[in-house]
């Protein structure tokens, strides 16, 4: 059976995250039921793998799957015949891919990325209203990015990682966070970027609710690693919404939708 890769986008919103759960929207179970109406074995409960599992309300640019379909589909014509059974849902089919048979979404990834947007100003958000978590006040930039160096590198993140978290251990490399401020109309948005080959639980969201506490003036930047060597839930910051985050990028040895 030919494997596709996916390039996938979506909005979050409506969805009760990736997994598909029962009597519940989720984005894998909009994909397989388009999938459903092109392929024998999604019509009979085939499913798909992704690069990563996205909770209720975040957002996707580049969240990555792959399918065995049976049929060797034109992959231009297999991404136009999917966007068109997504309808109306906002999920989105960037790119397919011919891949080989030991290509896995998730097993084969070599590095996440996610972003997330949050916008600083006393209106309410109006256009992004769903897709940025909104704070009343300007937050210090160059706070925020001296508390995020303490995070770099390869550390124990039992401090920002949920207690519901699966994974096996709390010890992830953490490659890069970036921190951006732009202008908007009365305010500021700020945009935090950060890689690393896999992420915990909740990590993403931990992380920048507490260098929001540190652009607040509320925590000293050398909070952060106070708060990371106690290995404590306890002394992380408040976890922000999940709305305004988005999985941006998955890296593979070698790019499939190149």
């Amino acid at each position: 059976m030919p494997r596709f890769a996916l390039l996938i986008d979506y909005d979050g919103t409506p969805f009760a995250g990736w997994q598909a759960q029962a009597e519940q929207p989720s984005v894998q179970g909009a994909i397989e039921a388009a999938l459903a109406r092109l392929d024998p074995g999604f019509a009979q409960g085939a499913r798909i793998a992704a690069a990563g599992r996205t909770d209720v309300g975040v957002h996707a640019t580049g969240q990555v799957a792959h399918a065995d379909l049976a049929r060797d589909w034109d992959p231009f014509r297999l991404s136009e015949a999917l966007n068109w059974h997504l309808k109306p849902a906002p999920v989105a089919i960037l790119a397919a891919a011919r891949v080989d048979e030991d290509f896995h979404a998730r097993f084969s990834a070599q590095e996440r990325r996610y972003s997330f947007r949050l916008v600083a100003r006393r209106a309410p958000v109006t256009h992004d209203r769903g897709r940025v978590w909104q704070v009343l006040s300007p937050l210090d930039l160059e706070a925020m990015r001296a508390g995020a160096a303490h995070l770099l590198g390869r550390h124990d993140f039992t401090t920002f990682r949920s207690t519901m978290c699966q994974s096996k251990s709390p010890v992830k490399t953490l490659d890069a966070i970036r921190i951006e401020e732009f202008p908007i109309p009365r305010g500021r948005e700020y945009r935090f970027h950060l890689r690393a080959r896999s992420f915990l639980h909740n990590q993403v969201r931990s992380i920048v609710g507490t260098l929001e506490r540190v652009g607040a003036g509320a925590w000293h930047p050398d909070r952060v690693a106070e708060a990371l060597a106690a290995r404590d839930r306890a002394a992380c910051g408040p976890v922000c919404p999940p709305q305004g985050l988005y999985l941006t990028g998955v890296g593979y040895p070698a790019d499939p939708f190149a």
